[in-house]
């Protein structure tokens, strides 16, 4: 087991559980546009790649056209700015890990496929001011993950404050599938977090190097 330097975190699966705030947000939506909804369960697997990929998932497939996905995601962007931080917990442990990890001087940082104005919101609204070194969210210069440019800019941003620390000195914490090949793709250490969206056998198939059950455990990678 390496011993590790520092840490990108994902956000929603991993830090934060969002799942019914964000199916709660799909599901009006669609309601409202007359579109059949769906478990929140059934989230598990929509979420992940962003609110378009998202959305298409949502929609039934005789209106996966441009125009309705484009207006659908509007609707859905004007809800999420008003109900982001509704149903949404840390998963247990979260908070400790954070601050055992911040106790012993590591660099952190967030990469998330959400939207960066929304993970902005949610990192100051959700964790302690000074915990994360740097966040990093979808946007027209950092595309979604598993493009490695965010990751590679983390590294870069962590980096500066712990000279010499090579990217395979470095984990990055997910529960999907893309955040594995999105750390496999930088040359990290990709960590698979079992308490997310997704299970044991998508984050094994996907390469992941290590797999944790609890935020516990991801301290040994630090002792």
């Amino acid at each position: 087991m390496p011993k590790l330097k520092a840490i990108l975190f994902d956000l929603d699966g991993t830090l934060l559980n969002t799942l019914v705030s964000l199916a709660n947000c799909f599901n009006r939506v669609l309601a409202a546009e007359g579109y059949p909804i769906h478990a929140v369960q059934a989230y598990r697997h929509f979420i992940g790649d962003g609110a378009r990929q998202c959305v298409i998932r949502c929609l039934p497939e005789h209106v996966q056209d441009d125009e309705t996905i484009d207006h659908v995601l509007g609707l859905q962007q004007a809800d999420y700015r008003l109900s982001w931080q509704q149903d949404v917990e840390l998963y247990k442990g979260i908070d400790a890990l954070l601050a055992d990890l911040q106790s012993r001087g590591l660099p952190m940082a967030v990469l998330s496929n959400k939207d960066h104005a929304f993970v902005e919101r949610c990192i100051e609204h959700f964790f302690e001011r000074d915990t994360f070194v740097a966040v990093q969210g979808y946007s027209p210069s950092v595309p979604h993950k598993p493009d490695p440019t965010g990751a590679k800019q983390l590294i870069a941003q962590l980096g500066k404050g712990s000279p010499g620390i090579a990217p395979s000195n470095m984990a990055l914490l997910g529960d999907t599938a893309v955040d594995i090949h999105t750390a496999n793709a930088a040359e990290m250490c990709s960590i698979g977090a079992l308490w997310g969206f997704r299970d044991r056998e998508e984050l094994e198939a996907a390469g992941a190097n290590y797999l944790v059950n609890s935020p516990q455990d991801v301290l040994a990678f630090f002792d």
